[in-house]
């Protein structure tokens, strides 16, 4: 498994597993403590896990979380999805930086995103599952939702969008974001 550090964003690890592939299919190791603690990233750390399954066009996203924020490690276990991270940490150095990534069943690649960054993804096939590894349980009440189409991010988005939550239809903007405005449940 090769991990390396993703420039756009401070904090932000792509981990890139050697899947072995042969005529039944293919085997491949998506986490490794060892490769995860020599990048900082404590493996015992996580709290949860959890999946979703997207039909193709679906977006979800930009989510975040209030308070002690969430670091996540995020992965394509099946399909494929066009995954977005967004660094909202104002005292970070890559403040407002963003990262793409094509995550798919096949590369298997995860991509692990700290405390204060938003992130979403768009599914590009049908269906398309998403494995998180979440480092506390999740607190509704500490959900952020920033609108996926604000032009102050303009997220290059490849589909047109076929279906998001209500939740993410009431997404606040950046700028409501930065003037305090935390949620829009």
């Amino acid at each position: 498994m090769n991990v390396t550090r993703v420039p756009e964003i401070a904090g932000v690890y792509l981990f890139e597993p050697t899947p072995h592939v042969d005529d039944r299919g293919f085997f491949s190791r998506t986490f490794d403590a060892e490769i995860a603690r020599s990048v900082g990233i404590d493996p015992d750390g996580f709290a949860q896990d959890s999946l979703s399954r997207s039909r193709k066009g679906v977006l979800r996203g930009m989510h975040l979380r209030s308070g002690q924020g969430e670091a996540k490690l995020v992965r394509c276990s099946a399909g494929e999805v066009f995954d977005v991270v967004v660094d909202l940490r104002p005292d970070s150095p890559t403040y407002l930086g963003q990262a793409h990534f094509t995550l798919s069943g096949d590369t298997q690649c995860s991509v692990y995103i700290p405390a204060g960054c938003g992130h979403g993804f768009q599914a590009l096939t049908e269906p398309a599952d998403i494995a998180y590894r979440i480092d506390r349980p999740h607190d509704p009440s500490e959900d952020v939702v920033i609108a996926y189409d604000d032009p102050d991010l303009a997220i290059p988005w490849p589909l047109p969008v076929t279906l998001m939550s209500a939740r993410d239809q009431r997404a606040v903007s950046l700028a409501d974001l930065a003037a305090g405005v935390l949620s829009a449940r």
